[in-house]
């Protein structure tokens, strides 16, 4: 991989914000490991692809922690973790979810996010910069009808990033704080994904607030990934003085 010696983990990298962050970071030369269930439609020499459902939890530490662990190995300048994978499943009434799917939407959405905060934490040296992006949602902080399992996940992640900021920040963690390790909750906006076209696509039936999501692509308030995905980057490559901080797009 031909880098400026600068690493990146990002998830859900097949499309959208995730494939959008992918080609802006190999723009700037860092080199990037993406994960995802599907295959990705980056070819370049400073991308590495993964295929692996991240829903799957036993999987985390059996198969994907060495797998990682292995490919990143040397010791890089700068690191950088993006969780961007997630689905909006199930969308509708939150009496109706089922509770395998709920179970499968925390795993991907909540889950594996924190999980992989702490993973990168124990993988950099610790003068290594080490720079964490939670994608996050206006549905983290706003109560939207039908997106229950969704927003419980985003609402719990964002609080889950506070915490371990303060867990990397106090004298009373094992080994001591944690210096130069940042964490970013980032609200992208309304952006044109595959997750914007499903919920869209649902027939009222199923998803009585689908009038909602018509309505954004009907509106044309609807922001390409690139936009985000920028922001995103210029984030993994910044030294903020805070341990935790959230923004959301054009903020």
């Amino acid at each position: 991989m031909a880098t400026a010696n600068r690493f990146a983990l990002v998830t859900g990298t097949s499309s959208g914000i995730g494939e959008a962050v992918v080609r802006e970071l190999l723009r700037r030369r860092w080199a990037v490991i993406g994960i995802a269930r599907r295959s990705s439609p980056i070819a370049d020499p400073g991308y590495r692809h993964c295929r692996f459902d991240l829903a799957d939890l036993a999987g985390l530490t059996a198969k994907l922690e060495p797998e990682l662990a292995a490919a990143i190995g040397s010791e890089w300048s700068r690191m950088g973790l993006v969780n961007n994978a997630a689905t909006a499943d199930p969308l509708g009434p939150l009496e109706r979810d089922d509770p395998i799917v709920l179970s499968q939407t925390l795993a991907l959405n909540l889950a594996t996010p924190c999980w992989l905060m702490g993973l990168m934490v124990r993988l950099a040296a610790r003068k290594t910069p080490l720079r964490m992006v939670n994608v996050s949602s206006g549905a983290a902080v706003h109560p939207f009808p039908g997106l229950g399992a969704y927003a419980a996940a985003k609402a719990g992640l964002r609080m889950a990033g506070m915490v371990f900021a303060k867990e990397l920040e106090s004298s009373e963690r094992p080994g001591g704080p944690r210096g130069n390790a940042t964490i970013l909750s980032y609200e992208p906006g309304i952006v044109e994904t595959e997750m914007q076209v499903t919920a869209r696509s649902r027939p009222t039936a199923d998803f009585p607030w689908v009038g909602m999501f018509t309505g954004f692509h009907r509106d044309g308030i609807l922001v390409p990934p690139a936009g985000p995905a920028a922001e995103i980057a210029d984030y993994l490559e910044s030294d903020p003085k805070e341990t935790f901080t959230e923004r959301r797009f054009g903020g």
